[in-house]
């Protein structure tokens, strides 16, 4: 009985411990690999990475469930992601450098640009294991004790898949052996760079959302021990993280141009909900830091501008104004129907554009708004009405289907649409994100959406969805204000 009872520890120990001799043969495969280019080594450098990841998404599992020293080997396993991810990270981010030169005849800038993609994301994973490390011996400090859910680390979920993804395609050398396992770590090494892309900013954003998971968890401590009791120096490290989801909003933006340029709507329509989700978490963050607030012995001023209000205005515009203007000219520009092209497109781009940037101007400059409410329809709600039509033109000219002329003129009339609403201010548009921040089984439902974007009707869907935004003021204008502007839920909703 106690040689059964001593199993599962053995296996814990195999699974916590094995990865490191794993993901250090692979770094010793991949050194190999550039030094002579053996298609062997490389399989083996990836299969040794793949048991690794294999190992790195069950080890937590049976860490926990270690006795009789289940904090021991939770803390060796934190230990031991922090030292494969030092490791693995900057292996390939060197092996995309190498790719680079050694195996791509003409590389393209936009190969260029993944290697650096990779090399930022390298030192984000990095930047963040020390963050946390750093954040938790503050917790210690203050006698707060640490929590242990592995399942619920989405972020150490995803490193370990995306650094045997990025391994396999760093280090890929075409013409290898004719076997099973190499053709189908060959589909890895080949794969489109657009695909990348998409991954790896999916994975950036989840670094982030953990470095912010921590500062909500630890960051009143962390601030206590700094500050010191002065508030002024409080406040300028607090508005450090509003104004930084504030450009992580135009970096969405500016990325699904990219993606647009690149014919790939749907992705860019997926950054512009990244984006509208940065747009509500800044303002939320500000506000649940106080830092809307004035400081204590201050009196209330009339909304005066500020730095922070004048970065969320440029990042808006960016994203919310310039950046769908930029998509419908790139789509429809590259199309070859006559009546199409007898359209006045790039007029309606620029003319949207002007006319986001005309309503957030009077937004900042606004002195009576209405709490929970927008005069006029918001410009992220604008972004995403026009681009769910682009999607079905997207579509249908991939299909090479008929529908093409008349989704072009749905999309047109679309544009000119959206900006007349955008600048009627007598009606007013309920504020989506407290909506949803006080009824959060409406956001559940519009992660239908975010589902729906891997099936053919996903531009349908996302179009149905803001054309009921697009009418809500018929039923939302009844809504008192007050209840509006709360950002959670009633005590007597949450005691139901």
């Amino acid at each position: 009985m106690a040689h059964n009872g001593r199993l599962p520890q053995r296996i814990t120990a195999v699974l916590v411990y094995g990865r490191l001799p794993l993901v250090f043969g692979g770094m010793i495969c991949a050194v190999a690999v550039m030094w002579n280019q053996s298609p062997m080594l490389y399989m083996l450098g990836v299969v040794l990475l793949f048991i690794s990841m294999t190992f790195d998404l069950v080890d937590g599992w049976f860490a926990a469930r270690f006795h009789p020293h289940p904090q021991m080997a939770q803390l060796a396993d934190r230990i031991l992601d922090k030292l494969i991810y030092s490791i693995i990270f900057p292996l390939v981010a060197v092996g995309c450098m190498w790719r680079l030169h050694y195996v791509l005849p003409d590389p393209k800038k936009t190969e260029l640009l993944h290697a650096v993609l990779v090399l930022f994301l390298a030192i984000t994973v990095l930047v963040r294991d020390n963050f946390a490390h750093f954040m938790r011996s503050v917790a210690l400090r203050f006698d707060q004790e640490l929590e242990y859910r592995e399942f619920t680390r989405l972020r150490t979920i995803v490193a370990a898949p995306v650094g045997a993804l990025l391994y396999a395609y760093a280090f890929y050398i075409p013409n290898g052996e004719p076997s099973l396992v190499y053709r189908w770590i060959a589909r890895l090494g080949e794969a489109p760079l657009r695909t990348l892309f998409f991954i790896e900013i999916v994975f950036l954003v989840i670094n982030f959302s953990s470095i912010a998971g921590y500062i909500r968890k630890y960051g009143t401590l962390c601030l206590d021990d700094l500050c010191l009791g002065n508030v002024q120096l409080r406040r300028r490290i607090l508005a450090f993280f509003p104004n930084a989801l504030t450009v992580m909003n135009a970096m969405m933006g500016l990325l699904a141009v990219f993606f647009a340029y690149q014919d790939r709507i749907r992705e860019a329509s997926l950054l512009l909900i990244g984006a509208a989700l940065f747009d509500k978490l800044d303002g939320a963050v500000a506000r649940r830091l106080g830092l809307t607030e004035p400081l204590p012995g201050q009196h209330p001023e009339p909304r005066k501008i500020t730095l922070g209000g004048v970065l969320d205005d440029i990042s808006d515009a960016v994203s919310f104004c310039i950046a769908p203007a930029w998509i419908y000219y790139f789509l429809v520009s590259d199309l070859r129907d006559p009546r199409l092209q007898e359209l006045p497109y790039a007029l309606a781009a620029v003319f949207y554009a002007l006319a986001g940037i005309a309503r957030l101007t009077y937004f900042t400059l606004d002195r009576h708004p209405i709490p929970g409410f927008f005069k006029g329809m918001p410009s992220p709600a604008a972004a995403l009405l026009v681009v769910a039509p682009m999607i079905i033109l997207n579509q249908a000219v991939n299909e090479a289907s008929t529908s093409v002329p008349f989704w072009g003129m749905v999309c047109f009339g679309m544009m000119i649409a959206a900006a007349v609403m955008m600048n009627l201010y007598p009606i007013r548009y309920l504020h989506a994100g407290r909506f949803m921040s006080r009824h959060p089984w409406f956001g559940r439902a519009t992660l239908l959406l975010l589902i729906s974007a891997f099936t053919p009707f996903y531009g349908y869907c996302f179009l149905f969805f803001m054309a009921l935004y697009a009418l809500s003021p018929l039923v939302t204008w009844r809504i008192d204000p007050q209840d509006a502007s709360r950002e959670t839920r009633s005590k007597t909703a949450r005691a139901h």
